[in-house]
Parts: structure tokens; sequence; C-alpha cells
């Protein structure tokens, strides 16, 4: 079992190696590259050593139990935690998305139930940037178009990890199971009979891409320029600040007037657009792969409710995996670890089933 461990083994020492070489960090890119793989392959090798140990430690007291009964016990406890770690590994195994370690772009958009909708994105985006504040990520809004009651017909904002950070714990993998239709029941604030009502807003996170990674070619854009709408300073509606940039081959359109400088415009546009189109080059490659290998909460269509928030029973409750919790005002205040907890499980087990 897990013979292919011992490959990992040398791979890691050689990276261990390669890494206490001082010319190694005279460039910069390779030397990231080489600390990302020591960092995945650690857990790994680690959790091994640790099970190998564990079974000859139990092989050791079942022998000393044929004598001495009193090492029964030892015997029991020895074996019930070789089996948890045997577990453990079998996870760690599992390939993981080349993404996770990546920063996003996420973005929320009022869908169907007028300016409650555009109060419930903006309910959203405060979760998400409450939850980033949590986990000690820095996040930049990029682009808002706000709606008369202080909410958000469409939002961006880029989610940003500091410094390295543990395998599975990445902002693409922690965010990457956001993406879809998010409902909300409650009584709206336009409301003044009292009633439930229930509209949505969408979300869609998207990994976002160096420039390396997206080739955009000199005559693949259309690039124009208009006076900026909505609420803000001096600028707006005096200068030629907002950007609009139209990719031809794939027809995506991103726009952005959010700052006073339109090169600034053009410079968040253009991260969005190249998240985007790494998220289709991705999405993509995934359906050419192998459609059985995708994960039954990666799978899900972004036309379907994911997940729900019901205000007047506190609660809120993700479709995709069963999860529901009594908690509403406490995700909504950040506190998403347990549902996001939730679909990583689903996922992993997923994995798990397909891989075996």
């Amino acid at each position: 079992m897990f013979e292919a461990v011992e490959e990992l083994i040398g791979e890691h020492a050689d990276l261990e190696t390669r890494l206490a070489d001082p010319a190694v960090h005279a460039d910069q890119a390779e030397a990231r590259k080489l600390n990302k793989r020591y960092a995945e392959l650690t857990p790994i090798v680690g959790t091994y050593r640790e099970w190998k140990q564990t079974g000859e430690d139990s092989a050791t007291a079942r022998e000393l139990a044929a004598e001495d009964p009193e090492f029964a016990a030892e015997v029991k406890e020895l074996d019930r935690h070789r089996e948890e770690l045997t577990e453990r590994l079998r996870l760690l195994l599992v390939p993981r998305d080349p993404s996770d370690d990546k920063d996003v772009i996420l973005e929320v958009k009022a869908g169907e139930g007028g300016e409650e909708s555009a109060l419930f994105a903006g309910d959203l985006l405060r979760m998400y940037l409450r939850y980033a504040e949590r986990l000690g990520w820095r996040t930049e809004i990029l682009d808002a178009n706000g709606s008369d009651l202080g909410g958000y017909k469409d939002v961006q904002v880029a989610v940003k990890a500091r410094g390295t950070v543990e395998p599975g714990q990445g902002v693409w993998a922690r965010l990457k199971y956001e993406g879809g239709v998010h409902r909300v029941q409650r009584v709206p604030a336009t409301e003044s009979q009292g009633r439930i009502h229930t509209s949505a807003a969408g979300v869609l996170v998207t990994p976002e891409a160096e420039e390396v990674e997206v080739e955009i070619g000199p005559n693949d854009l259309r690039i124009d320029v208009y006076r900026s709408s909505g609420p803000g300073g001096q600028s707006v509606n005096t200068t030629d600040s907002a950007v609009r940039i139209t990719h031809l081959p794939t027809g995506l359109v991103v726009s952005c007037q959010n700052e006073k400088s339109q090169l600034q415009n053009k410079e968040s546009a253009m991260r969005i657009l190249r998240s985007r189109l790494l998220a289709a080059a991705q999405e993509e490659a995934e359906r050419e792969a192998s459609d059985a290998r995708r994960s039954q909460v990666r799978t899900v269509d972004r036309s379907e409710r994911i997940r729900t928030y019901n205000f007047p029973e506190n609660r809120i409750s993700d479709h995709r995996v069963g999860f529901k919790a009594y908690n509403l005002d406490q995700v909504l205040d950040g506190d998403l670890d347990a549902v996001i907890q939730a679909c990583v499980d689903a996922d992993s087990a997923a994995k798990l089933a397909a891989a075996q």
C-alpha cells in the first residue's frame, strides 16, 4: 500500500537539497516553484513516515502482547491511529487542483428581485470581505456599480493571500465553491406589508491569472472609453475615464469605471479579463480530459441555486452537499468556514471515490 509515496520521498529529498543551494534563489520564479512543490510534498512525506512507524510499533506491541496481555490495549490504540493515518494519506494523495494556491477575482451580481437583490448582493460582498479579513487575506475593489438604496448591481473584488499559504488553504482552494446563484428569503427593506420575498444574486469566482498564463494577441482587443456614470466625485461624468475591453476571439466584455484614472480602469479590466480567460481555458481542459473526474461540487451548473439564506429561520442551506445550519447571522458576518468545509469534504470524497 502507498508504494508510490517512495518516489515522492525521493523527490522531496531532492527538493530539500536544491532549496538549500543559494544559487537556486537567484531565480525567484524557480525558487517559488520549488518551494510550492516542497510544501505540497511535506505533509504527504510526514504522514507516510508516521503511518509506517505506527505499523512497526503495532507489530512490536503485538509480539509483546503475546507474552504480556497488558500490551493488548496499546495494540488496539496503535491500530486505530494507523487507520486514521491511512485515511489522511489517501486524501493527501488525491490529485490537487493546480490553481488551489492562486488568488481570485470574485464578482457579485444582482439578479432577479430588483432593488432587494442589489441589497443582497451588498450583503454577500460584505460576507466575503469579512471572511477574507478573518483569514488575513487582502481585498481590493476593482469595480463597483452601486444601486440607489446602497446595494450593488455588480461588483468585482480581488482577494489575495498574504505570504506563503499551506496546501489546501489558498484563496481559490477555499472560495472556488462559492460560484453560482445564491438565493435569499426575507422581508425586503422595500416591502411595507411585511411579506417574505425571494430574490437572488449571482457569484462568479475565477483564479487570478498572471500575464504569462494567458496569451492575448495585440489585435485581440477592442478598447473603448466612455464617461463614468453613477454616484462619485468630480471626475464622474466629466472625463472619459471608464474603460470597456472586448476580447474579440471569445466575445468576452469587461467594463471598469471605479477609478478616476483611465489607466487604472484599464489595468483593472485587464486583470478581470485575464482571470476569465484562464477560467474558460481550464474548464475546457477539464471537459476534454474527462467529465468523470470533475467533482459534484465543481460541476454544478451556474444557473442552479447553490445556497439559500433564510432570514426568518436564521438558516443557511447549501443544496449541493446537504449542509444546513441555523447561524445565518454569523455566516453573513464572515463565519463561512463550516459551509465551505462541507463543500471541501464533499469534493475530496468524490475525488477519492473516482481515484479508487
